[in-house]
């Protein structure tokens, strides 16, 4: 950061953003803005993936929707004129190859002459790693004190930023997780400090909910398949090492199932039968608008649902921890 820029960050394209003040206007992939939100920062609006329509998917909303923050539809289709009439002052997305934005054009953004951070969600970074990031993040936006602008009639009036209170006490970098090797749980992880109003009770609800699952998983023994249904004939089965949450599972002992040798570092794209015989106890299907239910698995099979998108935040991930913990028990 320079010495004319209150606000700086190096996102993980490696891209070293600044502003001359702190940005307080932010629209986000809505995966992103969910997380922010959680984490006490508020947008102006969100934006969907080319997987999205012209309304919020609830599976990948949060809350947002619900608190009155607009949805401007799938990123690459945005009204770059609309986009100037909401001023953001930064726009965050995700990126899962380490290089470009998911949801939306990078050139887009520049036009508009503000920065576009992009955080990684792919398996180069472990799940607290991931949850980290973002925390990095929504602190850096919160620096002068105050929650993002947020829309109309939502979140802190705006006014210009200050410089953060030096006499303020310097926070604690608090333990959300463990780094897992295999079943094992070998050393803490810390996410990152000044987390936000609130976010002590979802770091220590976020490890009490690893610890549900833990112990779920370990009474159970269940096989676990995740998948995402695409119709009747054909279905994505999910590669567990290839998600960051996929693989925190089973370093929290869940007995995740690998599809096999195949195309796809994701998904192996198979059919049903080939889903079936992997032999389930737990199907974790993906329950976004634009996946399709299960089809012809075996009875007795139980479902649960999953979103590949939850929102990267210690808020959302115990929620999920805690469902899936339901979901094992006997």
């Amino acid at each position: 950061m320079s010495g004319t820029q209150a606000w700086g960050f190096t996102d993980d394209r490696g891209a070293q953003l600044g502003a001359a003040r702190v940005p307080r206007r932010v629209v986000a992939y809505v995966r992103a803005g969910a997380a922010l939100y959680d984490l006490g920062v508020i947008p102006v609006a969100v934006y969907g993936s080319g997987h999205d329509g012209d309304a919020y998917d609830p599976a990948k909303a949060g809350v947002l929707e619900a608190v009155g923050v607009p949805y401007l539809g799938p990123g690459r289709a945005l009204d770059e004129a609309a986009l100037r009439e909401l001023r953001p002052d930064v726009v965050v997305d995700v990126t899962y190859d380490g290089k470009s934005p998911y949801a939306l054009d990078a050139a887009l953004v520049e036009r508009l002459g503000v920065p576009l951070v992009a955080l990684s969600v792919g398996n180069e970074l472990d799940l607290p790693a991931v949850l980290d990031r973002f925390a990095a993040l929504a602190a850096g936006l919160r620096i002068d004190g105050r929650e993002g602008a947020g829309p109309e009639g939502v979140g802190a009036e705006a006014t210009e930023p200050g410089a953060a209170d030096p006499a303020a006490p310097v926070p604690v970098p608090v333990v959300v997780g463990s780094d897992a090797v295999g079943p094992e749980i070998v050393t803490p992880v810390t996410v990152s400090p000044a987390t936000g109003p609130g976010q002590g009770a979802a770091l220590a609800e976020f490890e009490a909910a690893e610890a549900a699952l833990r112990e779920a998983a370990a009474r159970s023994g269940l096989g676990v398949l995740a998948l995402s249904g695409a119709g009747p004939e054909q279905v994505h089965l999910a590669r567990p090492h290839a998600w960051p949450e996929l693989a925190w599972l089973a370093g929290l002992g869940v007995r995740l199932l690998d599809p096999g040798p195949g195309p796809g570092a994701n998904w192996l794209t198979a059919d049903w039968v080939r889903a079936a015989a992997l032999r389930p106890d737990l199907v974790l299907f993906d329950n976004r608008e634009h996946a399709t239910p299960p089809y012809a698995l075996p009875g007795g099979v139980r479902l649960a649902p999953w979103n590949p998108e939850t929102p990267p935040s210690p808020a959302a991930y115990a929620r999920f921890f805690r469902d899936l913990a339901e979901a094992l028990a006997p």
